[in-house]
């Protein structure tokens, strides 16, 4: 049987941090990188200028094979986990093969989530999650064709512009009253919207799709008002879950992701779980969250890592941060923290829609603790460092919010001396 002193299942930011961080400390153990996929590492993020034919499929890995022999990285593509054995620390593929490990990672991410829609398991459709997905999707685009997008989050939401830019008749349909709720709250949302008006793309809100049908190479949804679309491609983007089905009697802990503690390890010893795939504590909260985003996918699979070598270096998991940046038809938009204020929570807003303007900044007490915008000059990634790093905002509360682009700079630059 094969035996690797670390094996890393996921090859996407999560997985790849950890290996780097098991390298820095540990040149010479056995490594073993594993991935369903039948291609090298790249970003899930890079799949929409995939699908828009600004990236070309072979120009967006992360790394090389050179890169991975450099590490002295055995790399296993084409292969999916169906078991894992913690007493005997033994992972089972689809192809039978076996796997005995001494320390492991699961960085398996997250599956698209299909909605129960009857008939929709009978017809073409198409998801957005992986690069062969972007592939196929693309081969369909058609100028003067018709699509329905199901879902209103930032996968939908890409899909449909992508679509119509190359020349289609785009329908998204979403259940909830806004486009992008976990990310905006109602005013930036309905900009966003407007947007999306602009260049042809309908939004139907508060509508779900309760039916699917195929007749003549067409989709007929059906649509809980009563109503019905009828179009050549739909692409369902109803949100995603995290890939734990090889964990059944594994006695690995799961409650929708892996549990994971401050050092990403599970319940079992000798596991340890990073990125979508991990539930772990939130920055505001102490329950455990799941939490999507590429920023804390590289954290976890670096903390990961590091523990794996067991490196003093490391310091703690300090808990989940939401951290998101999207860009739609020239427009730029970004989220970090909390996006509704909660009791206690005081707002400063400026917003001037006609100009696709709009800037919110979310305090508690004397703390930033969340922060968006359209077409705003802040940044995202110092706005998350304040706020994770609870900087106190007392004496110069009034000026950030006058000025927070050149205030914030002056803090950061202070906090990092």
């Amino acid at each position: 049987m094969y035996h690797t002193k670390y094996l890393i299942i996921g090859s996407s930011h999560a997985g790849l941090s950890a290996l780097d961080a098991i390298r820095l400390q540990d040149k010479e153990g056995s490594l073993t990188l594993v991935t369903q996929e039948s291609c090298l590492p790249y970003s899930p993020t890079i799949l929409p200028y995939v699908l828009s034919g600004q990236a070309q499929p072979d120009k967006v890995f992360l790394r090389d094979q050179q890169d991975l022999d450099g590490l002295s990285v055995v790399f296993k593509p084409g292969a999916k986990v169906v078991a894992v054995d913690g007493g005997s620390r033994q992972v089972t593929f689809q192809s039978g093969e076996k796997i005995e490990y001494e320390k492991l990672l699961l960085a398996t991410g997250a599956a698209p989530k299909l909605p129960p829609v009857q008939g929709l398991n009978a017809v073409p459709r198409h998801v957005l999650r992986t690069l062969e997905d972007a592939l196929a999707l693309r081969s369909k685009i058609r100028k003067g064709g018709t699509a329905v997008v199901m879902g209103a989050g930032l996968i939908g939401l890409h899909a449909a512009e992508n679509l119509a830019k190359g020349g289609m008749k785009v329908v998204v349909v979403e259940a909830l009253a806004q486009v992008l709720p976990g990310y905006f709250d109602e005013e930036a949302s309905q900009m966003i919207y407007r947007a999306f008006s602009d260049n042809g793309v309908k939004i139907l809100l508060n509508e779900k799709v309760s039916r699917t049908k195929e007749a003549d190479d067409q989709t007929t949804v059906s649509l809980a008002s009563g109503g019905s679309l009828t179009a050549g491609l739909l692409v369902v983007a109803t949100g995603v879950q995290p890939r734990v089905e090889y964990l059944k009697d594994s006695g690995v802990e799961v409650d929708e992701g892996i549990l994971v503690d401050e050092r990403m390890r599970t319940n079992v010893s000798g596991i340890w779980a990073a990125g979508d795939v991990a539930k772990a504590r939130g920055f505001f909260e102490r329950s455990k969250i799941l939490n999507a985003t590429l920023p804390n996918a590289v954290e976890q699979g670096r903390i990961a890592g590091m523990d794996m070598v067991d490196d003093p270096a490391l310091k703690e998991y300090p808990g989940a941060v939401g951290m998101n940046t999207y860009k739609f038809f020239g427009h730029r938009a970004f989220s970090v923290g909390m996006i509704r204020e909660e009791k206690g929570c005081e707002v400063e807003k400026v917003a001037v829609p006609e100009s696709f303007k709009y800037q919110k900044l979310v305090f508690k007490e004397d703390q930033l603790v969340g922060a968006s915008g359209i077409n705003s000059d802040l940044d995202p990634g110092i706005m998350v460092q304040l706020i994770r790093r609870k900087a106190y905002l007392g004496d110069v509360k009034a000026r950030f919010c006058a000025s927070p682009v050149d205030i914030s700079r002056v803090m950061m630059t202070s906090i990092w001396r």
